[in-house]
């Protein structure tokens, strides 16, 4: 790993995060700083800089994550969309951003220029890491 990456730290224990999921592909995680509260990334266990230098089956993995996390958001925070976007501008490890959407630049640099990103307490993220952990729990998974 990239000992100077932050998402390789998280990955490695060695930075704390709130996990709400992970398999041996991938591992997903609060932004602390989110758009709108339930706002995760999605972030593959290999380190490459953009989602697009994975191999296909890599690749794939990812997108499968992204695919069960997504309906979850989508149940838990009831917006109008679950929105998905791959930047890359502040972390350089490839990640995908899954968030629920209730207007429609909520995805777009709006919310960010005008400097209106949340900034939740802890007790706020832990509460929301649990809401997505339960939606993700299938019948006999352990809990993480």
């Amino acid at each position: 790993s990239d000992r100077h990456c932050l998402f390789c730290e998280i990955i490695e224990r060695v930075e704390s995060a709130f996990i709400v999921y992970e398999n041996s592909h991938a591992i997903v995680f609060l932004d602390k700083h989110p758009i709108n509260i339930g706002h995760v990334l999605v972030v593959p266990k290999d380190h490459v800089e953009s989602f697009y230098e994975l191999d296909e089956d890599s690749f794939i993995e990812l997108m499968l994550v992204v695919r069960r996390v997504a309906p979850v958001i989508g149940a838990a925070y009831q917006p109008r969309k679950v929105g998905m976007l791959a930047a890359g501008f502040d972390v350089a490890h490839a990640h995908i951003h899954i968030l629920p959407m209730y207007e429609s630049h909520d995805i777009t640099s709006k919310v960010i220029l005008e400097g209106r990103r949340a900034n939740p307490s802890e007790k706020e993220l832990r509460m929301a890491a649990e809401h997505i952990r339960e939606g993700l729990r299938a019948p006999g998974d352990a809990a993480i």
